[in-house]
């Protein structure tokens, strides 16, 4: 009988360590790897240099929460590099070309950006295409929408219009400071933040895993699945463009396919986050597909 016990109370506790690992290992292993390149160079964590680190994974982080809310729901979202670019590209030309405000600017982006995750659901969802069939055709069809809107060139103040006259316009002083130290690192973490605290402590966040992890149960079980799904295809275009206004504010003009670089990063750390945090919620849910995690991506 005391084996008995014993043996239960072994498991259990294995069972509560792995626990522990699948919520805190992706901290951990940040930790420990700051504490190992710490030891091995002492300009690691010199404060410019952490300054320089959290600067250059800003706009990837924003993008790739993007990608990881597409995960939720069991989808996949590879267009957010193009709709980055896109994000670029009306920005500062609203600014440049049209003599837009801050504001005014940024908040056109974010709509027509919302338009691209609208389209996206309409292939998926109304359509039925393959997501990654369909966000990959978006891909191309948002970059050459891009390109052609940009005249195939870079988007500058002072610079030659099509039609020979100079531009006029000017990129204001405020929106710089959107792609400075500390206002990209403050706008990373508010958005990391508020995208774990709604998945993890909503309804609605609890309701996307519960689709990413068995859409056919979740049906059954009345969940308007097509709601989500939008939903999740146009908060990932709307940070996708986020990313895509910091990388304009960063450089100060755009530039041709400026945020296709960064897709492979926002998918791998999309990826990491589904495999270290979001597998463990849906592996004890009984289904291995679906569940990104916000924190995994950062």
């Amino acid at each position: 009988m005391s084996k008995a016990l014993t043996a239960t109370a072994t498991a259990s506790s294995r069972q509560r360590f792995f626990d522990f690992l699948y919520k805190w290992g992706m901290l951990l292993t940040v930790v420990l790897l700051i504490a190992v390149f710490g030891l091995a160079s002492d300009n690691f964590l010199d404060p410019f240099n952490i300054i320089n680190i959290l600067r250059s994974i800003a706009i990837v982080t924003v993008i790739a929460i993007g990608v990881s809310i597409s995960l939720t729901i069991g989808g996949f979202d590879l267009s957010v590099g193009s709709t980055a670019s896109l994000a670029n590209a009306l920005v500062i030309s609203l600014f440049v070309w049209h003599g837009f405000s801050t504001t005014e600017a940024i908040l056109v982006t974010l709509a027509l950006c919302t338009l691209v995750g609208l389209f996206n659901a309409f292939l998926i969802v109304v359509l039925r295409i393959p997501d990654m069939l369909a966000t990959l055709a978006s891909l191309f069809v948002i970059q050459g929408v891009a390109m052609t809107y940009s005249y195939g060139g870079s988007i500058t103040e002072n610079m030659v219009l099509p039609s020979g006259e100079m531009a006029e316009g000017t990129i204001p002083a405020a929106f710089g400071l959107l792609g400075q130290v500390p206002t990209i690192v403050i706008i990373m973490l508010a958005v990391t933040v508020v995208a774990q605290l709604a998945l993890s402590f909503t309804t609605h966040g609890r309701r996307m895993y519960a689709i990413g992890g068995n859409p056919e149960a979740a049906r059954l079980s009345g969940l308007r699945i097509t709601r989500y799904k939008v939903a999740a295809y146009v908060i990932a275009s709307l940070l996708a463009g986020l990313g895509g206004i910091l990388l304009a504010s960063r450089i100060g003009s755009s530039q041709v396919n400026a945020g296709g670089g960064y897709l492979m990063d926002a998918v791998a750390a999309a990826w990491i986050g589904l495999l270290a945090g979001g597998l463990g919620q849906t592996e004890r849910a009984g289904h291995a597909g679906g569940g990104g995690d916000p924190r995994g991506a950062l």
